[in-house]
Order: structure tokens, then C-alpha cells, then sequence
């Protein structure tokens, strides 16, 4: 964020009472007349960043994901209705562990990709997520990025991240036998299950979605046309969510003969609990993810 707002002085921070938790403190040292801290007051934030985006600034939100459920009115009339430049920086997106279970940021992809105009992504590991800022500061339209508690995986970073196609994934790994397209911070447990699996002979393509909302139309669809049995893994709940949208990209598409079985949180508040624990518990691990190939490859 300092970075990037070094580099195009239209771009400001804001948040609600969570100048610590998302980690704005160096901006809010660095860059003070480019910093609002609006209190706990999520809705009058989003709508504070609208304004700000209608003057020809370039706001970036971050509040943890449960809490933007607070101005999810505001981010569809006041944000994504005007089609305005404004980012939405979800920390705590997915499963955060010892916060309990009113902190869980559980719903995000659900609730924000029924909205027309919004870009929704999710980085696998902290240098993607550098890129993917990069990408919601230029793209011109409504961003949300959402990305988990806790340490990065330790990748190097890039010194000059460059932006990344809107709605392009990649593959992570190339198998023969089976599919496990990912979102986000289930991406490298699909990578360590697609490892356990190759000890079994069992070879597992993993797709790094990248995108919830675009798809990659053509990739997914590519894959669906290789793979008769698919499993798609994200930290979020099921209804709605990632899993939802490729199926009903595939629907639209008119794929069929295919497989497909999707790993989240069932319909269910999660109680609190370690986020490895509840990882776990919900079978979106990698030894969770490695048990749901090994089942669908039964069939």
C-alpha cells in the first residue's frame, strides 16, 4: 500500500478501528493525509470511500471480512451500483482461529459475487497478494481481495509486482488422473495433498483459481473437457460460494458427464477452535482434500 501510494497520490486508506489488525499502521506513519480511520462505523466507511472514488480517488477499504457484512447496503448501492474504484481489502477472509466464531470471514465470496460490477479475487500466498493490489488499484471498477489471518508461506516478493489478468487462473501442478481447482489460502494444502496423492499413484492437476468472480471461462472449461472427476476446495461456505459458481459456470457452458465435488463449510457457524484444528475438522487440510480425491476417484 505505501508503495503503490507513493506512486499514484490518489490513492488512500481506510478502515474501521482496525488500523493494527489489517496492518495500515505504517501507512497511517508514513502517509498521515492519505489515512481516515472512521471508527467502528463499517457503513459510513464504505460509504465515506464511495465519495472519495466519485472525486477521482482510489480508496482502499480494509476491514476484516465478517465485519464488512455490517455494510454489505453500502457496497452494493453506494459502491458497486456506481460501478466506483474502490478496493476492498478483506483481512481474515476464511477461518481465523482463536477470535471465535464471530470473527470466522466465512461469507464473502457468497455475498459479494452476486453483485454485478465487483471483481472478486483471493492471492494463494503474499506475493500474489501484492500483485492482486497492484491489479485493484488500475482496474478502474469495485475490488474485492480477501486473504487469510495469520503469516504469509514465506515466498519471496517481487521489488516491482506487476498486475495480473483480471479472471485469469493458473496451473499450480500437472496430473492425468483428477482435478482440485482452488481458491486462495486452500491452494498450497491442495498442492501438499496433490504430493500425498502422487506417493499413490494418484496424479492431480491443481488449478490456482485466483478469481472467484470472473471465472477463467476458457481454463475451467478446459479442464472440465480433461477431467471427469473435479474437486474444488475453498475456506468459505458452501452455499453460494466458489464451488457454486463453477458449477454454474459449467451449467452454462452446457459441460456434462462430470463429477463434481465441492470441500468449504457446510450450513453451519463455526465454533472457535485453532484454525488448523477447524481446517481439519471441515476436511479442507491437505489430508482433508487428499480423503475427498481418494473417495472421488472411486467412482
Amino acid at each position: 500500500m505505501v508503495q503503490l501510494a507513493r506512486e499514484n497520490t490518489r490513492i488512500v486508506a481506510i478502515t474501521a478501528a482496525m488500523t493494527g489488525g489489517t496492518g495500515l499502521d505504517r501507512f497511517a506513519k508514513e502517509i498521515p493525509e492519505r489515512f481516515y480511520d472512521v471508527g467502528i462505523a463499517e457503513q459510513h466507511g464504505v460509504t465515506f470511500a464511495a465519495g472519495l472514488a466519485t472525486e477521482g480517488f482510489i480508496p482502499v477499504v480494509a476491514i476484516y471480512s465478517t465485519f464488512l457484512q455490517r455494510a454489505y447496503d453500502q457496497v452494493l448501492h453506494d459502491v458497486c451500483l456506481q460501478n466506483l474504484p474502490v478496493v476492498f481489502a478483506l483481512d481474515r477472509g476464511g477461518i481465523v482461529g482463536d477470535d471465535g466464531p464471530t470473527h470466522h470471514g466465512l461469507f464473502d465470496y457468497s455475498y459479494l459475487r452476486t453483485i454485478p460490477n465487483i471483481v472478486v479475487m483471493a492471492p494463494k500466498d503474499e506475493n500474489e497478494l501484492q500483485r492482486m493490489l497492484r491489479t485493484a488499484v488500475e482496474c478502474g471498477g469495485p475490488v474485492s481481495i480477501r486473504y487469510p489471518r495469520g503469516n504469509g508461506v514465506g515466498v519471496p516478493l517481487d521489488q516491482a509486482p506487476e498486475s495480473i489478468e483480471i479472471g485469469k487462473a493458473q496451473i499450480v501442478r500437472e496430473g492425468k488422473d483428477v482435478a482440485v481447482i482452488a481458491i486462495g489460502s486452500t491452494v498450497y494444502p491442495s498442492l501438499e495433498a496433490a504430493r500425498r496423492l502422487a506417493d499413490e499413484n494418484i496424479q492431480a492437476t491443481v488449478v490456482n483459481s485466483r478469481f472467484v468472480k470472473p471465472l477463467d471461462k476458457t481454463l475451467l472449461c478446459e479442464i472440465a473437457s480433461s477431467f471427469r472427476k473435479i474437486i474444488t476446495v475453498e475456506e468459505n461456505i458452501l452455499m453460494g460460494g466458489f464451488g457454486s459458481a463453477v458449477l454454474e459456470l459449467f451449467e452454462e457452458a452446457g459441460i456434462s458427464g462430470v463429477t463434481v465435488k465441492r470441500l468449504g463449510i457446510g450450513d453451519e457457524f463455526v465454533e472457535h477452535g485453532t484454525q488448523a484444528q477447524l481446517r481439519k475438522k471441515h476436511g479442507i487440510d491437505a489430508e482433508g482434500i487428499a480423503k475427498a480425491v481418494r473417495e472421488i476417484m472411486k467412482f
